[in-house]
């Protein structure tokens, strides 16, 4: 029975991560905002976070997608393509357009020390030298767990302007 239990809690926390779930939750709390000045879009664009926040949790079953760390007042949900850069609510909240990552390793995505291989093989930037390397824990081999064909639609992107972009700073 545990396992049947197990199985039937994962299924309902995919169910979250559905093609258009979050967006459906996320227009409901939204939809007696306005949206006319810029504090009123900051509000709406919390909410939108937040939802996304709570989705990689169910997704990544509150771990860390590289590191299994599973103390969720730790990690980060990480856009792989940023709010900003999103096209669409859709996209913005499409919880395979994001990881959840332990704080150091977050930061390094962000910052474009590290990106995702399509295998899910963590790929680090030329930029860190093998002090920082050690020290960050990515002098081995690392790969993101569990890593989905949704996840390979926005990968290309990041690895494209992110690592490039920032690589150096």
């Amino acid at each position: 029975m545990p396992a049947l239990h197990r199985l039937l809690r994962r299924a309902f926390q995919l169910s979250k991560a559905l093609p258009n779930e979050l967006l459906h939750a996320f227009a409901k709390q939204v939809a007696a905002l306005p949206k006319t000045t810029e504090a009123e879009r900051l509000v709406v664009q919390r909410v939108g976070q937040n939802l996304f926040r709570e989705g990689l949790l169910d997704l990544w079953e509150g771990r860390c997608a590289v590191t299994g760390l599973a103390v969720p007042a730790l990690l980060r949900a990480r856009h792989i393509k940023p709010w900003a850069d999103g096209e669409t609510d859709a996209e913005r909240l499409d919880v395979y357009n994001g990881i959840l990552l332990a704080p150091h390793l977050d930061a390094a995505f962000d910052r474009g020390f590290i990106t995702v291989a399509d295998d899910g093989a963590i790929v680090v930037s030329d930029a860190l030298d093998a002090e920082a390397c050690t020290t960050l824990g990515l002098d081995r081999p690392l790969r993101v767990r569990g890593l989905a064909d949704g996840h390979r639609t926005y990968l290309p992107w990041h690895r494209d302007r992110v690592i490039n972009r920032k690589g150096a700073g």
